[in-house]
């Protein structure tokens, strides 16, 4: 069964997510040297999420040069 259009989620809209998996948690752990291959896979230590931002772009005004050649046309 398809999801219907409108309850598709756009790119742009994805939150962060505020809870790993256990996979996501132990493979952050190892990066951080908190988790070694051999430690039991329960009770594991809790692990901040990062939060991402999206920046936006900023706008650039653009000059058009026929508004400038009316003014003088209209003098």
């Amino acid at each position: 069964m398809t999801i219907d259009k409108s309850l598709k989620i756009s790119r742009g809209s994805i939150q962060s997510r505020n809870v790993l998996t256990r996979v996501e948690r132990l493979k952050q752990l190892t990066e951080e040297e908190r988790w070694n291959k051999g430690d039991s896979p329960y009770g594991l230590p809790k692990v901040r999420v990062a939060k991402v931002s999206l920046k936006r772009k900023k706008k650039v005004k653009q000059v058009d040069e026929d508004d400038t050649s009316v003014e003088t046309a209209a003098e």
